[in-house]
């Protein structure tokens, strides 16, 4: 059996360091992963480029929904570029129109428009028609598909992942992702049959007194930051690794 691929979300420099060295094959490149991952600045693209996996970068404009503004599009197209420029190895995008549906014209342009690879991000798990979307994902070029099969955590979404990689048929990879952990992984990969996951493996980092300066302006929530844990990346990889062999 191949190597099932592990993607980790990072929104700083040190835990995209952190992922990689500890068995992500892959980073997904963001800003506020608190509000679901932002793009991120050309400079932390920049920075990034010299990680030893391959590292994609979230293009995503605002906190919220997909649906987009003429001049959001504009800027997600300049951000793909600056990812180019930045030799990042691929983009991770979404977008859909009033029909809650792909926005084939606009996705159609990003993609044609750049050699970067593409990863359909969670926007999917918003879509009307889980096989549609799929088939509609293919034909738009992307490479994969992030999903937790329409549910709040993917270990949640077992039939829509399981329909997605039905539909999917092989030709494009499902990546299951939302709450992933080693405590689900051998489930969501053994039941859903995905082909990668995909997971934060952060942990609190830092508290916040009663008090503080950085709370009582705002810039800090109540609960305190996040960041990447080495100790949950390497058990994610390792329960991934004892899927492979318990299936040779």
């Amino acid at each position: 059996m191949t190597r099932v691929l592990l993607e980790v979300c990072v929104d700083t420099i040190e835990g995209a360091w952190t992922a990689a060295e500890n068995g992500a094959d892959r980073i997904e490149l963001c800003a506020a992963l608190t509000e679901g991952g932002l793009t991120p600045s050309l400079g932390l693209m920049s920075a990034a480029s010299s990680l030893p996996v391959p590292v994609y970068a979230m293009i995503r404009p605002r906190s919220g929904g997909f649906r987009y503004s003429d001049a959001e599009k504009a800027l997600m197209l300049r951000d793909i570029k600056a990812a180019e420029q930045a030799g990042l190895a691929g983009i991770v995008i979404g977008a859909t129109d009033d029909r809650q549906e792909l926005d084939r014209s606009f996705l159609s342009a990003a993609l044609s428009g750049t050699p970067l690879p593409a990863t359909l991000h969670r926007a999917f798990d918003t879509l009307a028609d889980i096989g549609k979307s799929v088939c509609e994902a293919i034909e738009l070029g992307f490479e994969r598909i992030l999903t937790s099969g329409q549910a709040a955590k993917a270990d949640q979404g077992l039939e829509g992942l399981k329909a997605a990689v039905a539909c999917a048929a092989g030709r494009i990879s499902i990546m299951a992702g939302s709450g992933v952990s080693a405590g689900n992984a051998m489930r969501l990969l053994k039941d859903a049959h995905v082909d990668e996951l995909h997971a934060s493996c952060s942990s609190p980092s830092q508290a916040v007194a009663p008090g503080a300066a950085e709370l009582r302006l705002g810039f800090m929530p109540s609960t305190g930051t996040r960041s990447t844990d080495a100790e949950l990346v390497r058990a994610l990889r390792d329960a991934m690794n004892h899927f492979r062999e318990a299936a040779e």
